[in-house]
């Protein structure tokens, strides 16, 4: 099954951004200015991807989706509002670009007959070691 990639600027319509007071950098300024940007995107009602795509991404992403298929993000790192919402938005196309990321697969391997050698080798010196630790008997 090869599912396409999602590309932000695809979707970009359909994210939702909130807005609210932040703990984030900012001095008094945190009390006064809602600085923290929530982005939400709802997965399963989408008007722009496949079935097949929402089911890829249902499954990869299934750590960050609520119980309704929302995927919410958010980000309060900065002082400024769209300092923050340009941050989730990165956030949100690392997060879709790493889900279509393919995983290696990985190659099974024997340990050389040095490496073997070596480890007995060094496995003999230190029983030496702690025969000479103990006492006569």
């Amino acid at each position: 099954m090869s599912v396409q990639e999602i590309h932000i600027g695809t979707i970009f319509h359909e994210l939702v951004f909130t807005t609210s007071r932040s703990s984030g950098p900012g001095g008094q300024n945190v009390n006064k200015v809602n600085t923290k940007v929530t982005v939400k995107f709802d997965l399963v009602n989408s008007l722009t991807l496949t079935d097949e795509q929402k089911y890829f991404l249902a499954q990869k992403l299934s750590k960050h989706l609520t119980k309704e298929g929302v995927l919410v993000m958010s980000a309060q790192e900065k002082r400024s509002q769209l300092e923050n919402k340009e941050a989730v938005v990165k956030k949100l196309e690392k997060l879709l670009s790493k889900a279509f990321e393919k995983k290696k697969v990985r190659k099974a391997t024997k340990p050389s007959k040095g490496s073997i050698q070596q480890r007995i080798k060094k496995k003999k010196i230190r029983s030496e070691r702690k025969k000479w630790r103990q006492r006569p008997e």
